[in-house]
């Protein structure tokens, strides 16, 4: 890019005599003045705008606030810097493209595959430490975690001797009058399976910025 200089000593005719053939402003003046301006004008930026055009500049540093040019590798550098999205990031997404890709910045990988994000609770060992995990898609209760219940037998005679009726607590069952114990167990149920022990969701992609 080139600043115009004039070419032709306009000025330093009007020194010259009158008889002096230089003096005289020719058509060859105003073409060399021309050219030199039309060359001075090409090497200019396009100021409607060109993808090819390219001019140097100096990179102002990081950060830097006033009126100064802002090349491409100072917004890049701002870009990256950017606080939008800073690394240890977590980027949700219903789009399968890598952020680097849709942002324009940064190193992703994919996070948290087949969980749930759950907010850190340093009151509680379960949640208090960041990207532990835990939990379960299925749980099968143990004994102690089934509610208190019981269960009715429905009894009938026996031997002739002992009359229980029907619908029995196994609870109630105790000596019979000849002082034997009588001990029954109730119809098995239940199948012992885990159960689903998943809440509603939806399914989205999650990446999380490393670099």
């Amino acid at each position: 890019m080139s600043n115009y200089t004039i070419a032709v000593p306009w000025s330093g005719k009007d020194a010259l005599s009158d008889s002096d053939p230089a003096k005289v402003i020719s058509g060859s003046d105003f073409n060399t003045e021309f050219t030199t301006v039309q060359t001075a004008v090409n090497s200019k930026a396009d100021v409607n705008g060109s993808a090819t055009e390219s001019f140097s500049a100096t990179t102002a540093t990081a950060g830097t606030d006033t009126t100064q040019v802002a090349t491409t590798a100072f917004v890049k550098t701002a870009i990256d810097n950017s606080q939008a999205f800073p690394v240890g990031s977590v980027f949700i997404s219903v789009v399968s493209t890598d952020p680097a890709t849709l942002l324009g910045y940064g190193t992703w990988s994919a996070f948290a595959a087949g969980k749930m994000l759950v907010g850190l609770d340093s009151g509680d060992t379960d949640f208090d430490t960041v990207e532990e995990t835990g939990g379960a898609k299925t749980h099968t209760l143990t004994e102690s975690e089934m509610p208190a219940h019981t269960h009715n037998y429905a009894g009938g005679e026996y031997s002739g001797a002992y009359d229980y009726g029907t619908n029995m607590s196994v609870n109630n069952l105790g000596s019979a009058t000849d002082g034997r114990t009588q001990n029954y167990d109730t119809e098995t149920v239940g199948g012992g399976s885990a159960h689903n022990n998943m809440p509603p969701y939806i399914v989205t992609y999650m990446w999380k910025r490393t670099a």
